[in-house]
């Protein structure tokens, strides 16, 4: 049972790691890819949105989650509970580091119309043209707030009329995304939870080993 525990500790704690990992090139690759020039709309919409993450702030918790993981190493060789325990309260900073983020992705779901309207306001025609043919649409919230780009989807103001505004579309676009994103990291926040578990779990059993040696010493003595 104790070498079951152990062991359940040590896969935990690897599955931590893991997600600091991912975090960490999540961060790093759409900081180098959300200042491309667009292709298409949706890369447009995204690489705008991903210009409102919290990027960097992530890049700070995957660090934090890589160093501890590292003080949770000298806690699995060492039979001392120490280590053990000061790597519970740096997991339990993590997480809610990391659920600082997820509330933070999510409230932007909640704003991203609003949001978004001041970054489209802020872009060429040239990215306006690509995100009113990827989602055929023109202007923003109509045709004429903002007006729309004239563009093979809204070639007149009389056909541009006729067609809704970019608005919900792109809004929808981008909060699906946002959702995967901030589930993701909600997961991790799980992740985090259970390793706290399975690490009070093996504190636990090292108390329980340390009195029943303790007993031991002490029969040995009245022996």
């Amino acid at each position: 049972m104790r070498d079951k525990i152990l062991l359940s500790y040590i896969v935990v704690d690897a599955v931590f790691v893991v997600t600091g990992a991912i975090m960490l090139g999540f961060c790093v690759i759409i900081q180098n890819l959300r200042f491309e020039t667009p292709t298409s709309g949706d890369q447009a919409a995204r690489d705008l949105l991903y210009q409102q993450f919290p990027l960097t702030a992530g890049i700070v918790n995957s660090v934090f989650i890589f160093v501890t993981f590292l003080v949770t190493i000298p806690g699995i060789v060492m039979p001392t509970r120490s280590w053990l325990k000061f790597g519970v309260y740096m997991t339990v900073v993590c997480s809610i580091f990391s659920m600082i983020l997820g509330l933070w992705l999510w409230i932007m779901t909640l704003r991203t119309k609003e949001t978004f309207q001041l970054l489209w306001l802020t872009q060429p025609a040239a990215v306006q043209d690509l995100m009113q043919t990827q989602f055929q649409c023109c202007g923003y919230f109509n045709s004429t707030s903002p007006a729309f780009v004239t563009d093979a989807t809204c070639p007149s103001p009389a056909a541009a009329a006729l067609m809704k505004g970019c608005s919900a579309p792109i809004t929808s676009f981008l909060n699906v995304f946002i959702d995967n994103i901030f589930t993701a990291v909600f997961g991790m926040v799980g992740v985090d939870a259970v390793f706290v578990v399975t690490a009070a779990c093996l504190l636990k059993d090292r108390k329980e080993r340390e009195r029943f040696r303790h007993i031991d010493e002490k029969s040995g003595a009245l022996l």
